[in-house]
Protein backbone atom coordinates (compact mmCIF):
# COMPACT_ATOMS: atom_id res chain seq x y z
CA UNK A 1 0.00 0.00 0.00
CA UNK A 2 1.43 3.73 -0.91
CA UNK A 3 1.34 6.26 1.93
CA UNK A 4 0.70 9.61 0.43
CA UNK A 5 2.93 12.32 2.69
CA UNK A 6 1.84 16.22 2.32
CA UNK A 7 3.42 18.55 3.09
CA UNK A 8 1.42 21.47 4.76
CA UNK A 9 2.52 25.16 5.36
CA UNK A 10 1.05 28.50 5.44
CA UNK A 11 2.45 32.04 6.40
CA UNK A 12 5.38 31.62 4.90
CA UNK A 13 5.48 35.67 5.20
CA UNK A 14 8.32 35.99 1.95
CA UNK A 15 10.21 33.40 3.62
CA UNK A 16 10.97 30.02 2.60
CA UNK A 17 13.22 29.08 5.22
CA UNK A 18 16.35 26.40 4.35
CA UNK A 19 15.22 23.92 7.26
CA UNK A 20 11.76 24.14 5.93
CA UNK A 21 12.84 23.61 2.34
CA UNK A 22 14.45 20.42 3.65
CA UNK A 23 11.69 18.94 5.95
CA UNK A 24 9.45 19.08 2.87
CA UNK A 25 12.03 17.01 0.41
CA UNK A 26 10.33 13.88 -0.99
CA UNK A 27 6.94 14.10 -0.05
CA UNK A 28 4.28 13.84 -2.76
CA UNK A 29 2.50 17.19 -2.31
CA UNK A 30 2.73 20.34 -1.05
CA UNK A 31 -0.17 22.17 0.36
CA UNK A 32 -0.02 26.31 1.15
CA UNK A 33 -3.27 27.71 3.17
CA UNK A 34 -1.80 31.34 2.33
CA UNK A 35 -0.29 34.20 3.33
CA UNK A 36 2.52 33.12 0.54
CA UNK A 37 3.64 37.20 -0.46
CA UNK A 38 5.76 36.34 -2.63
CA UNK A 39 5.29 33.93 -5.69
CA UNK A 40 8.76 33.18 -5.78
CA UNK A 41 7.93 31.30 -2.15
CA UNK A 42 5.31 28.89 -4.50
CA UNK A 43 7.63 28.77 -7.56
CA UNK A 44 10.55 26.57 -4.88
CA UNK A 45 7.73 24.88 -3.38
CA UNK A 46 6.76 23.33 -7.15
CA UNK A 47 10.93 22.48 -7.51
CA UNK A 48 9.94 19.59 -4.75
CA UNK A 49 6.53 18.54 -5.24
CA UNK A 50 3.48 19.58 -6.91
CA UNK A 51 1.67 22.62 -4.88
CA UNK A 52 -1.96 23.39 -3.92
CA UNK A 53 -2.12 26.77 -2.76
CA UNK A 54 -4.60 29.48 -1.48
CA UNK A 55 -4.68 33.58 -1.50
CA UNK A 56 -4.27 35.10 2.12
CA UNK A 57 -5.22 38.36 3.42
CA UNK A 58 -1.10 39.31 3.07
CA UNK A 59 -0.85 38.09 -0.88
CA UNK A 60 -1.67 41.27 -3.14
CA UNK A 61 -0.28 41.94 -6.93
CA UNK A 62 -1.35 41.05 -9.78
CA UNK A 63 0.78 37.17 -9.17
CA UNK A 64 -1.94 37.17 -6.39
CA UNK A 65 -4.92 37.19 -8.17
CA UNK A 66 -4.08 33.69 -9.70
CA UNK A 67 -4.72 32.09 -6.74
CA UNK A 68 -8.13 30.92 -5.18
CA UNK A 69 -9.09 32.12 -2.13
CA UNK A 70 -10.61 28.76 -1.43
CA UNK A 71 -9.56 24.92 -2.72
CA UNK A 72 -11.34 22.11 -3.16
CA UNK A 73 -8.73 18.90 -4.41
CA UNK A 74 -8.85 15.16 -4.05
CA UNK A 75 -5.49 13.05 -3.08
CA UNK A 76 -5.39 9.71 -3.20
CA UNK A 77 -9.22 9.15 -2.20
CA UNK A 78 -9.12 11.95 0.29
CA UNK A 79 -10.96 14.96 -0.25
CA UNK A 80 -9.49 18.13 0.83
CA UNK A 81 -11.31 22.11 1.55
CA UNK A 82 -8.48 24.46 2.00
CA UNK A 83 -8.39 28.08 2.93
CA UNK A 84 -6.85 31.08 4.46
CA UNK A 85 -9.11 31.31 7.50
CA UNK A 86 -10.63 28.56 8.91
CA UNK A 87 -13.55 29.75 10.13
CA UNK A 88 -16.67 29.26 7.51
CA UNK A 89 -14.46 26.58 6.35
CA UNK A 90 -14.12 24.68 9.22
CA UNK A 91 -18.39 24.81 9.40
CA UNK A 92 -18.56 23.50 5.72
CA UNK A 93 -16.47 20.63 6.54
CA UNK A 94 -18.43 19.82 9.73
CA UNK A 95 -21.76 19.71 7.75
CA UNK A 96 -19.85 17.82 4.57
CA UNK A 97 -18.79 14.91 7.26
CA UNK A 98 -21.00 12.29 5.73
CA UNK A 99 -22.55 11.65 2.12
CA UNK A 100 -21.25 11.26 -1.24
CA UNK A 101 -19.51 14.94 -1.01
CA UNK A 102 -17.74 13.65 2.45
CA UNK A 103 -14.89 15.95 3.40
CA UNK A 104 -12.14 14.47 5.13
CA UNK A 105 -9.59 17.35 5.39
CA UNK A 106 -10.14 20.95 6.20
CA UNK A 107 -6.66 23.00 6.22
CA UNK A 108 -6.31 26.39 6.83
CA UNK A 109 -3.96 28.88 8.48
CA UNK A 110 -3.81 32.83 9.38
CA UNK A 111 -4.15 32.65 13.19
CA UNK A 112 -0.03 31.06 13.37
CA UNK A 113 -1.19 28.84 15.59
CA UNK A 114 -0.81 25.31 14.79
CA UNK A 115 -3.84 23.04 15.40
CA UNK A 116 -4.55 19.10 14.87
CA UNK A 117 -8.50 18.69 16.24
CA UNK A 118 -10.47 15.40 15.06
CA UNK A 119 -13.76 16.60 14.76
CA UNK A 120 -17.53 15.21 13.21
CA UNK A 121 -14.75 12.57 11.46
CA UNK A 122 -13.17 15.33 10.08
CA UNK A 123 -9.69 16.15 9.97
CA UNK A 124 -8.66 20.36 10.89
CA UNK A 125 -5.42 21.39 10.23
CA UNK A 126 -3.57 24.55 10.78
CA UNK A 127 0.07 24.24 10.29
CA UNK A 128 1.01 27.16 12.09
CA UNK A 129 3.60 29.76 10.41
CA UNK A 130 6.56 28.44 8.34
CA UNK A 131 7.63 31.62 8.30
CA UNK A 132 9.43 34.87 10.41
CA UNK A 133 8.32 33.58 14.50
CA UNK A 134 5.76 35.85 15.48
CA UNK A 135 3.33 35.74 19.10
CA UNK A 136 6.44 33.71 20.62
CA UNK A 137 5.51 30.66 18.91
CA UNK A 138 7.79 28.13 17.26
CA UNK A 139 8.14 28.09 12.75
CA UNK A 140 6.32 24.73 12.08
CA UNK A 141 4.44 22.92 9.22
CA UNK A 142 2.39 19.82 9.04
CA UNK A 143 2.66 16.56 7.23
CA UNK A 144 -1.20 14.94 6.42
CA UNK A 145 -0.02 11.15 5.57
CA UNK A 146 -3.01 9.00 3.35
CA UNK A 147 -3.29 6.02 3.76
CA UNK A 148 -5.65 3.71 1.57
CA UNK A 149 -7.59 1.35 3.68
CA UNK A 150 -8.83 -0.89 0.21
CA UNK A 151 -5.48 -2.66 0.56
CA UNK A 152 -4.44 -1.92 -3.03
CA UNK A 153 -2.39 1.76 -2.60
CA UNK A 154 -3.14 4.37 -4.62
CA UNK A 155 -2.39 4.61 -7.97
CA UNK A 156 0.93 5.00 -9.15
CA UNK A 157 0.73 8.88 -9.65
CA UNK A 158 -0.32 8.67 -5.80
CA UNK A 159 -4.13 9.30 -7.21
CA UNK A 160 -2.96 13.19 -7.17
CA UNK A 161 -4.79 13.59 -10.61
CA UNK A 162 -7.24 16.37 -8.68
CA UNK A 163 -10.72 14.77 -10.02
CA UNK A 164 -13.48 14.35 -7.54
CA UNK A 165 -12.64 10.85 -5.94
CA UNK A 166 -15.61 8.70 -4.88
CA UNK A 167 -15.42 6.90 -1.53
CA UNK A 168 -15.06 3.87 -3.28
CA UNK A 169 -12.00 4.57 -5.63
CA UNK A 170 -9.36 3.44 -3.46
CA UNK A 171 -11.67 2.02 -0.38
CA UNK A 172 -11.69 4.11 2.76
CA UNK A 173 -9.19 6.23 3.55
CA UNK A 174 -7.19 6.67 6.61
CA UNK A 175 -6.00 10.42 7.09
CA UNK A 176 -3.71 11.61 10.02
CA UNK A 177 -1.40 14.30 10.59
CA UNK A 178 1.71 15.78 12.58
CA UNK A 179 3.11 19.23 13.34
CA UNK A 180 6.78 19.44 13.20
CA UNK A 181 8.30 22.50 14.68
CA UNK A 182 11.14 23.70 12.45
CA UNK A 183 14.79 24.22 13.99
CA UNK A 184 16.56 27.26 13.43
Amino acid sequence: MKEVVVGVLSDTHDHLYPEVRELLEGVDHIVHAGDVCRPEILSALRAIAPVTAVRGNCDAGAWAETLPVRAEFALCGARFLLGHMGGRLRDEADVRSTGAERVHVVIFGHSHQALVEQRNGVLHLNPGSAGPRRYGRPRTIAFVRIAPGGGDGCDEDGGMGGAPVDEGAHGPVRVSADIVVVEG
